[in-house]
């Protein structure tokens, strides 16, 4: 079996399908993406593809290798995430081949289903109390929400007010048994994070996830010091080399890599098995696509420290254009008490509407996130 052609698609809302063919009639899909760079990311993978017409498609981490270490510049956000989705296709190629479920072939589940969480709040959160208890209502039983809009180094104690009472309200809500992460989501610099995880605690967070940017993050053992809420990290953060001075320095509990970002399933499967050793959970990162979520569960299914999977059915960016509208077995994604079942068709489990992706690709989407700005002009982090 021999790689054919490899196809890249724009697609709205804010995401980039690869589709991987061969000359056995075997096609594999997967979604390379940064969001706000997927153009630049498609760039990536069409270069790469050059090594990968004419190769048997099956020894995926011979292909992995030559991708990032035939690089002299290797690692960041747009280079893994060519890598991420070449990755995923690949294996999905490999799970038809053998007629299996991918996470068969990575010595096979050690769970039948796994915990998800939805989005409530959108980019500037409000509204959550009544947010979590509709989710509450459908079954689910955690969600996530933006702590604050932006922020300066040293903000007022107002905006630390206005997020505490956004978690009162979900507590008021949704009551005391609903799992809620709150997501600093980078906006919140080193100074102003003591207190206000001093004054989110009482409402007991699943999780405070990006207190600080991954630039700071010789600071997080401090923080997690402080408090008894549970630290996440890790979505932009690429690999495993990336993720290894976070767990030697200590600190984190729940580390978040993105299949899509992170080297792929590949990758991220190593970054699980990292994790565990240092006793943290994982929790993947995926406000993406369908294939990107599948790729998801695949890693959950073998991995015995995942504990909750992110989705974003309904996500505020998804408008117009969501998660089963490009496949032609949406009930693959279906969740029963906040919990989302494995696939088990061959491969990544996906059906992709091939006509579908390529009626919306011709019209490809230029989604870039917003810039923010202080009341000062400063730029601000979005």
């Amino acid at each position: 079996m021999k790689i054919t052609n490899v196809e890249c698609f724009l697609v709205p809302p804010r995401w980039c399908f690869v589709k991987i063919e061969t000359d056995e009639g075997i096609s594999g899909w997967g979604e390379p993406v940064i969001e706000g760079r997927a153009a630049t990311v498609k760039a990536a993978v069409e270069e790469m593809a050059e090594y990968l017409i004419g190769k048997d498609p099956l020894p995926i981490e011979d292909h992995w290798n030559v991708l990032y270490r035939g690089g002299f510049y290797r690692g960041g956000p747009i280079l893994m995430s060519a890598i991420s989705g070449i990755d995923q296709a690949l294996w999905d190629i490999k799970g038809k081949y053998f007629d299996a479920p991918v996470y068969e072939l990575l010595g096979g589940a050690v769970r039948e289903n796994i915990r998800v969480y939805s989005w409530i709040g959108g980019d500037r959160p409000q509204d959550v109390g009544k947010q979590a208890a509709a989710l509450q209502e459908e079954g689910f039983t955690a969600v996530k929400m933006n702590a604050t809009e932006e922020m300066q180094y040293l903000d007022s104690y107002a905006k630390i007010d206005e997020a505490a009472a956004r978690i009162a309200s979900i507590r008021e809500h949704a009551g005391w048994e609903i799992g809620v992460g709150i997501d600093f989501h980078g906006r919140v610099h080193k100074p102003m994070v003591p207190a206000l995880i001093k004054e989110l605690e009482p409402y007991r967070p699943m999780f405070i996830e990006e207190p600080v940017l991954p630039e700071h993050n010789e600071a997080i053992p401090g923080i997690a010091q402080a408090t008894t809420v549970p630290i996440a990290t890790g979505e932009r953060m690429y690999s495993r080399w990336d993720m290894k001075p976070l767990l030697e320095r200590g600190g984190v509990s729940v580390l978040q890599p993105d299949v899509s970002h992170a080297g792929g399933i590949t990758e991220c499967r190593k970054i699980a098995t990292m994790a565990e050793a240092y006793d943290v959970s994982i929790a993947l990162h995926c406000p993406l696509g369908p294939i990107a979520l599948a790729s998801c569960l695949q890693v959950d299914a073998v991995s015995y420290n995942a504990f909750i999977q992110e989705q974003s059915m309904g996500i505020h960016y998804n408008k117009g254009n969501d998660v089963k509208d490009y496949l032609l077995n949406p009930d693959v994604f279906s969740f029963t008490n906040g919990r989302a079942s494995l696939p088990d068709k061959p491969g990544l489990g996906v059906e992709i509407d091939e006509a579908k992706v390529r009626e919306k690709a011709a019209s490809p989407h230029a989604w870039k996130n917003p810039v923010w700005r202080h009341a000062d002009g400063t730029v601000a982090e979005w």
